[in-house]
């Protein structure tokens, strides 16, 4: 079994797979001063949870852009897994060999998990495409035809907005925006918060596609968009650029670069 472990400024989202199946996944909280020792205790019993034994566990591939976090990890392979481990654990960097080239100035500024994101894609849709993940930022990756990872943009996610509305506001709440919209012209403060949201953010997706695509692809409608991230599936109805959700897709990233690189 491989444990693919995707490490994000607000979440950590790890997966297990038995070949090629994903058989359990898991979306905890990124604690920067987690130790090696706090994650074995955490996970080990999510494994009992889910009748995985530590020591099928015999390939490990990390994406991280939390530096402290990534010690950590590393740590609690060294200590936990090694001796089960067929191959070396495989960190994901600008450095690992992927079929997507970083066509960049600073290759080395690219996280990680942009990194795999377009690895995954290519596997799904024939590009040129842009991948959007709606994680603590939300961030646009292109690649041309050529399968050459050319940047994209990246902007304050949804939960850094609302944050910053309820904190900077005295009388605006924190509102949950996982509830569909009956009506654009919001009838309480609530919805009036989340209509802006949810048609703000969505409108916002598809002025950037409209802006990036062309750059990519001169033919109309050529260009591939997929979305991701914890909060695709809650902006995708808003939007109208979207043709794939796929929030699996970094796990599936994970898969196969790891297989790509070490069967």
């Amino acid at each position: 079994m491989l444990l693919a472990v995707d490490v994000g400024n607000s979440h950590t989202v790890s997966g297990v797979f038995r070949k090629n199946k994903l058989i359990a996944k898991w979306r905890l909280k990124s604690d920067r001063d987690r130790t090696a020792d706090e994650l074995a205790i955490r996970y080990h019993s999510l494994f009992q949870l889910a009748d995985i034994q530590l020591k099928s566990i015999t390939g490990f591939v990390l994406a991280s852009v939390v530096p402290t976090l990534t010690t950590a990890w590393l740590s609690y392979v060294d200590r936990y897994l090694a001796a089960y481990l067929v191959t070396g654990p495989v960190i994901v960097s600008h450095t690992t060999k992927t079929t997507v080239r970083i066509d960049l100035p600073s290759p080395a500024e690219v996280g990680a998990d942009r990194i795999v994101n377009v690895e995954a894609a290519c596997e799904i849709l024939d590009p040129p495409l842009i991948v959007i993940d709606f994680g603590t930022a939300i961030t646009f990756d292109c690649v041309t035809a050529g399968r050459c990872y050319v940047g994209g943009a990246i902007l304050p996610g949804i939960s850094i907005s609302l944050d910053a509305l309820s904190a900077r506001t005295a009388r605006l709440p924190r509102v949950a925006i996982d509830q569909p919209l009956d009506s654009a012209i919001g009838t309480t403060t609530v919805d009036a918060i989340r209509s802006g949201l949810l048609n703000g953010f969505g409108g916002m997706v598809d002025r950037m596609v409209e802006r990036l695509a062309p750059e990519l692809a001169p033919v109309p409608g050529s260009v591939s968009i997929l979305g991701t991230g914890g909060m695709a599936s809650v902006i995708a109805p808003y939007c109208s650029c979207l043709e794939h959700v796929d929030t699996d897709l970094t796990l599936k990233g994970l898969f196969s670069i790891h297989r790509r690189l070490c069967e």
